[in-house]
C-alpha cells in the first residue's frame, strides 16, 4: 500500500479518511495523493478537459475565486500535525467527483483509495447513492472507508466475510497481505441464512480448505453466524467481537443486475459505522 489516494471535499468525513490514510502510508512508508475536484458551473466550465491547466478559466472569476479558496485549504490541513513526515501529492481538478477519483487511481497506479462516508439511507440511497458508492462498486483497487474518528488505525481484528469459492481466492491475496501489514488477525465468518444454510460441519471445512493456501502473519479463525440475511449477519459479528475492521470482496455489478440484486459490500458501506475494506473478484 505505497500509493493511497484520498479524495477531500474538506468535509470532516474526509478528515478522518485522511488521518487513516496517513498513518497508513507512515507504517508503510508510503505517498498520500490528496484529491479535490471542482464541480463547476457548466458556463464556467466549457472548454476545461482534463488536461487543461487552470489558466484556460482564468478569465472566469468565479473559478479564479474557488481555486484560491482550495488553495488555501488545502495548505491549512499540510500543517496539520498528524501528517507531518508525510510524502503528501495535492490536485486539484475540474471534473466530476467519481470521474476525477478513477482517472487518478490509473494516473498515478494507486494502491488503494481510502475515502469518508456518512451512509445514505432511504431514496437517497436508492435512487442517488453517493460517490464513495459509486466507487466501491467499480474500482479494481481496493477501497477503505471510513465513517468515523479513529484513533490510530490499527487493525488488529479484521472480519472477512464471504462464500469461501474459488472465484475469492485471487482478490483474498490482498485481503492477507493488507492484514499482515498490520499483524491482524483475520476472523473468516460463514454467514447462514433461512434461504442459504450449510451445517457446521460443512462450512467450518470451506473456510479451512480456502485458507489453506495462504500464509497469515497472526494466523486466522473462523465462525457460522446465523441471521435473517448477510448484511445483518455481518454487521451483528463484527459488533458481537469489537471488531476493528469488515473485509468484503465486491463484484463490481452495473446496471439491472445492480438495482436488482444490489451489493452487500454498498450496503455495509452505507449501515457500518466500522470501517468497511472492500476488493474487486
Amino acid at each position: 500500500m505505497k500509493k493511497i489516494l484520498v479524495p477531500t471535499d474538506f468535509s470532516e468525513h474526509a478528515e478522518y479518511a485522511l488521518k487513516v490514510a496517513a498513518n497508513i502510508a507512515r507504517e508503510n512508508d508510503g505517498q498520500v495523493y490528496l484529491l479535490h475536484m471542482l464541480e463547476l458551473p457548466s458556463y464556467a466550465n466549457d472548454g476545461i478537459g482534463e488536461s487543461n491547466a487552470v489558466g484556460s478559466s482564468a478569465d472566469v472569476p468565479e473559478v479564479m475565486f474557488f481555486m484560491e479558496k482550495t488553495r488555501e485549504r488545502f495548505q491549512e490541513i499540510l500543517n496539520e500535525p498528524y501528517l507531518q513526515g508525510i510524502d503528501i501529492v495535492e490536485a486539484i481538478q475540474f471534473e466530476r467527483a467519481f470521474d476525477g477519483i478513477m482517472k487518478n487511481v490509473k494516473k498515478h497506479s494507486i494502491d488503494l483509495i481510502v475515502m469518508g462516508s456518512h451512509g445514505a439511507s432511504g431514496f437517497q440511497e436508492m435512487f442517488i447513492g453517493s460517490n464513495t458508492e459509486k466507487v466501491v462498486r467499480t474500482s479494481d483497487v481496493p477501497v477503505l472507508v471510513i465513517k468515523k474518528e479513529q484513533e490510530g488505525f490499527n487493525p488488529a481484528n479484521m472480519v472477512f466475510a464471504s462464500d469461501f469459492s474459488d472465484e475469492v481466492k485471487k482478490p483474498f491475496a490482498k485481503v492477507v497481505d493488507f492484514a499482515n501489514s498490520f499483524n491482524s488477525n483475520i476472523h473468516l465468518v460463514y454467514v447462514n441464512t433461512p434461504n442459504s444454510f450449510r451445517s457446521t460441519h460443512a462450512a467450518e471445512k470451506i473456510m479451512h480448505d480456502f485458507a489453506s493456501g495462504f500464509n497469515f502473519t497472526n494466523g486466522y479463525t473462523t465462525h457460522i453466524y446465523n441471521d435473517v440475511n448477510i448484511e445483518k449477519g455481518i454487521l451483528h459479528f463484527a459488533n458481537s467481537i469489537n471488531a476493528d475492521l469488515i473485509g468484503m470482496c465486491t463484484h463490481g455489478r452495473k446496471g439491472l443486475a445492480h438495482f436488482f440484486n444490489g451489493s452487500i459490500s454498498e450496503d455495509l458501506v452505507n449501515h457500518a459505522v466500522r470501517p468497511v475494506i472492500t476488493f474487486k473478484i
